[in-house]
């Protein structure tokens, strides 16, 4: 059977095997920042993990629940969006880079290490905000408040004048 048309890698596994395979890739990578597999695992994360920090980047509820939806466990999409996210918004694409690395001894795979481009530990940059506070002149006080009024005496129910 030939392979035209065919996208994207199958690694012997279903489909709902490969989903759950690249969410806990995925997931991993996030937490850790940088991560050892295979080359071809490698390369398939980093086109997923790529859009899902588009994603993250873009912000709002719709954007958040794709990327919980993406991702395994709500600690590690809440990371990508609110820590990750803001230290990538300089770039457009290419977050995460590919490096080769040396052949597993067992059978032979070509490992890679996967990681974030830019340098997380640093903080964002700082968005500086002046507060303007009002003033409030001092011959302005408070207005008293008004005396509570006496209650008034009720008269029995039965009785007319």
């Amino acid at each position: 059977m030939h392979r035209h048309g065919y996208q994207g890698r199958k690694f012997g596994r279903e489909a709902d095997q490969r989903e759950a395979l690249m969410k806990s890739l995925a997931e991993a990578l996030v937490l850790r920042e940088s991560i050892e597999t295979t080359l071809p695992k490698a390369k398939e994360l980093r086109n997923y993990l790529e859009k899902l920090i588009t994603k993250a980047k873009k912000g709002g509820l719709h954007n958040r629940r794709q990327v919980i939806s993406g991702l395994q466990t709500l600690d590690a999409a809440h990371k990508l969006v609110d820590d990750i996210a803001p230290k990538l918004a300089g770039r457009t694409s290419g977050h995460l880079s590919v490096k080769r690395g040396t052949l597993r001894r067992g059978d032979g795979a070509q490992l890679a290490t996967i990681s974030f481009v830019d340098d997380l530990k640093v903080e964002a940059k700082e968005v500086k905000t002046v507060k303007t506070e009002k003033k409030v002149p001092a011959k302005q006080a408070p207005k008293a408040a008004k005396p509570a009024a006496k209650p008034r005496a009720r008269k029995p129910a039965g009785v007319t004048k």
